[in-house]
């Protein structure tokens, strides 16, 4: 396997480390209105804190695959990135500032106990949580249906840039995409309360993971069918199935009570239509859409000196990188309930 194989596949894999670890904490986020339940301001708010305490130690961390991927995308396929990020420019700076916006609320609503301060970041938290994903699953489908590209002619070099505007990314295979992410996302945070809750928090969360997790297999099975008839090949419909098998064992553990077996399906779910995606894409990095050209991996990739010293890089890093996430998620591996938190801290009721 060469070296441009060899970090193709690494991105495979940050992608697929970033979607299954955030997307719970995204599904979280969209879940804090769902499941506040009734009562007084009191009451909601303490379940508010209960749930956003179960991603408290993790989501920061998760976030570290993403800028992983990304500066690993820079360093390793430089064209991939400057065409990514140019024609992509305004998707992916709304999803930056929604991530700002997500992280401050997520750092700053407990700085505070009155309504109001509470409340806006809360917006903050929810409405990041549910444009995020959407935005990713958007991009990453893009890359896989494919984008207008020109080639052009440099003296002897060719290269292929995007040629195309906000617009032209906004095309119904890829809007189904970002939808299908974000009703996963939130199957997949709800598996992940009822795994870390105890209680009417727990309850609620199985009842939202069922109906969201059949919401994203009907999703699921209209997007891969979409993609494989204008990308699939026979592995690529080989990790779809399995990636459907997965949901309908998490949708079908969830019924059960199994929580930890759930989890691990839309866990598998998220990473396998990663691994689709990937699979489709190869051997480019970014598909052509329609007669436009393609940018192939050995086109986008850096120098066979630069991809070699980053090879031995992420031989040292990557290990670490994975210890410290493992060991986080066993320290904080009990579950939760309302009584755990202190009650001094809860959002006044009064308003100011």
């Amino acid at each position: 396997m060469d070296l441009i194989t060899v970090w193709f596949v690494l991105l495979a894999v940050l992608w697929t480390g970033y979607l299954v670890l955030e997307g719970f904490d995204f599904g979280v986020g969209m879940l804090l209105p769902v499941l506040e339940g009734k009562g007084t301001e009191r009451e909601r708010d303490t379940k508010r804190r209960t749930m956003l305490t179960t991603i408290g130690p993790h989501w920061d961390g998760n976030e570290v695959w993403l800028l992983t991927a990304g500066g690993a995308t820079f360093a390793a396929f430089p064209h991939w990135y400057a065409t990514m990020f140019s024609g992509m420019y305004l998707a992916l700076l709304l999803l930056l500032v929604t991530l700002i916006l997500r992280n401050m609320g997520l750092e700053y609503r407990h700085k505070r106990t009155d309504r109001e301060w509470v409340r806006r970041w809360d917006l903050a938290i929810v409405g990041g949580s549910f444009i995020a994903p959407f935005l990713v699953g958007v991009a990453l489908t893009n890359l896989v249906a494919g984008l207008p590209m020109t080639e052009h002619t440099m003296g002897t070099t060719k290269y292929t840039e995007f040629d195309g505007s906000l617009l032209s990314l906004l095309t119904p295979v890829a809007l189904l995409g970002g939808l299908t992410v974000t009703v996963l996302c939130v199957a997949h945070g709800a598996h992940f309360l009822a795994l870390k809750t105890t209680g009417e928090i727990r309850e609620q969360a199985r009842g939202i993971a069922t109906r969201a997790g059949l919401g994203s297999a009907v999703l699921a099975v209209v997007l891969f069918a979409a993609l494989g008839a204008q990308r699939g090949t026979t592995a690529a419909w080989v990790v779809m199935a399995v990636a459907a098998v997965a949901l309908l064992a998490a949708i079908a553990a969830n019924a059960k009570g199994a929580e930890g077996w759930a989890f691990a399906g839309t866990s598998a779910t998220l990473g396998l239509t990663v691994v689709s995606y990937f699979v489709m894409l190869s051997p480019n990095a970014i598909n052509g859409r329609g007669d436009s050209a393609d940018l192939t991996l050995a086109a986008a990739a850096s120098s066979p000196m630069t991809l070699t010293i980053m090879t031995w890089a992420a031989v040292v890093f990557t290990p670490i990188m994975l210890g410290y996430t493992v060991w986080s998620y066993w320290i904080f591996r009990r579950r939760l309930s309302v009584d755990h938190l202190p009650q001094q801290h809860a959002v006044a009721t009064e308003a100011h």
